[in-house]
């Protein structure tokens, strides 16, 4: 077959793009656990020699990353002088962890990803589940890192005014669970926003337990939230007025039989929060209309199919399952009323009612 040597030469052209951005992710990561970022957007112009001295690492290991990151765009380079600058809007992705565009924490996830593959290339090969607690730490940490960000631009100002009568249940006081909450992200911004709330999350992840409880004492709101280890199947019927699903529900080997529980837990007039990555219907749709399609389906094969396959039932929705099919599993969950509350770039909000 005779190949078409131009076409070629473009695909190893868009491959050699890939490598460029797993590599430069890597030297996020750097620059994010060193503080070089932030050293950075406080800096104004400066030389691998500043750099360096501002945030005691060495030079020549400096010099190189700095190198890479004007080469990736990251950065600006003025020969004249040899310096380097942080533009102001690329700080906001980069240095500022408070930003709306706050990014450096999500480059952890393929860090933890790449430290996984060997692992999920026995799970190809034999149609094995990888658990949540196999993967790698720093998938713990850039999940609560990365999903914090959207949680904490949008839930309190947007979410949750969106759902019906919930804001003013909340601000009065209301009983409120999170099933797969983590290190506690979400329910930690909604523990501040309602004081007369109570809330609970609820995780199998004990040391993702942990590390919410810390979190919970150091915002001053373990009086109001507590964590503890249950399963989507296990926690109490507490007649909840709210049940929350932050980006969980599509890893489940079972989100039937998770959504039917928590219908059994809510209060009469209880309400759930579906909150899941936006995606198309259809796989050609999403091809075509989802820039962060690509993100999507890598994450969902090493994380969230590969968590479902290890669970009973194993149903594996996957991170891109759209909304017609989270509004199947929520009808055979036994809810008769679902309607798109909310989105964002990231993520769709789905209100369901009994």
């Amino acid at each position: 077959m005779d190949l078409d040597r131009n076409e070629v030469e473009a695909f190893a052209m868009q491959v050699a793009g890939l490598f460029t951005g797993a590599v430069t992710t890597a030297m996020v990561v750097v620059g994010d656990r060193l503080g070089l970022y932030r050293a950075l957007a406080g800096s104004g112009p400066v030389t691998p020699a500043q750099l360096a001295a501002n945030t005691d690492t060495h030079e020549r290991y400096v010099r190189e990353w700095l190198a890479q990151q004007a080469a990736a765009g990251v950065v600006g380079y003025e020969s004249r002088d040899d310096t380097f600058t942080l533009p102001p809007e690329h700080a906001a992705v980069l240095a500022d962890e408070d930003s709306p565009a706050a990014m450096a924490g999500a480059a952890l996830l393929p860090t933890g990803l790449f430290r996984r593959t060997d692992r999920i290339v026995q799970a190809f090969r034999t149609g094995e589940g990888v658990p949540w607690d196999e993967q790698d730490e720093a998938v713990f940490e850039g999940t609560e890192r990365f999903f914090r960000v959207s949680y904490r631009n949008s839930l309190v100002e947007e979410w949750i005014p969106a759902l019906e009568g919930v804001a003013a249940r909340l601000e009065a006081g209301a009983r409120v669970a999170d099933v797969g909450s983590g290190r506690g992200a979400a329910l930690l911004i909604l523990a501040e926003a309602f004081p007369r709330s109570r809330f609970v999350g609820y995780d199998t992840h004990p040391a993702s337990v942990a590390v919410a409880r810390t979190r919970a004492a150091e915002a001053g709101v373990a009086d109001r939230v507590r964590f503890e280890v249950a399963g989507c199947h296990g926690f109490p019927n507490e007649g909840y007025d709210l049940v929350c699903f932050f980006d969980t529900l599509h890893d489940l080997g079972d989100p039937v039989g998770a959504a039917a529980h928590a219908r059994h837990a809510l209060a009469e007039t209880g309400t759930v929060m579906l909150v899941e990555p936006v995606a198309c219907d259809e796989l050609g749709a999403n091809l075509a209309d989802n820039p962060l399609a690509a993100m999507q389906y890598a994450a969902s094969t090493g994380l969230c199919v590969a968590n479902s396959l290890s669970q009973p039932v194993g149903l594996a929705l996957g991170a891109q399952a759209g909304e017609a099919r989270l509004r199947d599993v929520l009808a055979e969950a036994g809810y008769r009323h679902v309607r798109r509350a909310a989105e964002n770039p990231f993520n769709m909000v789905l209100e369901a009612r009994p």
